[in-house]
């Protein structure tokens, strides 16, 4: 199932923009899955170690208390994939 996303074009002399549905190719939206967990996974590790250095300096010794750190700290970077995929197609969108 391809990602598409619809976006509103302006019509000059109206009021009322003309929505355009852009969809994603089957390779662009592998593209983008795969640049988002790249991404993710740079985050995840920078979350791990921003975890550890938090962790030490409040004598927190617990590896679930480090763990809960980190899951929050990657929940609060992370993009999600359906962001990127819109960013995609708003790039798509805007070379139209």
């Amino acid at each position: 199932m391809t990602f598409s996303k619809t976006f509103p074009k302006t019509v000059p002399g109206s009021n009322y923009p003309i929505w355009q549905e852009v969809s994603l190719t089957q390779e662009e939206e592998e593209l983008v899955e795969n640049k988002c967990k790249q991404a993710n996974f740079v985050l995840m590790d920078e979350a791990m170690e921003d975890a550890k250095q938090l962790a030490i300096k409040h004598g927190i010794n617990s590896d679930e208390n480090r763990t809960a750190i980190a899951i929050s700290l990657f929940e609060k970077q992370a993009s999600h994939v359906v962001f990127w995929k819109e960013n995609k197609a708003k790039e798509k969108f805007e070379k139209l």
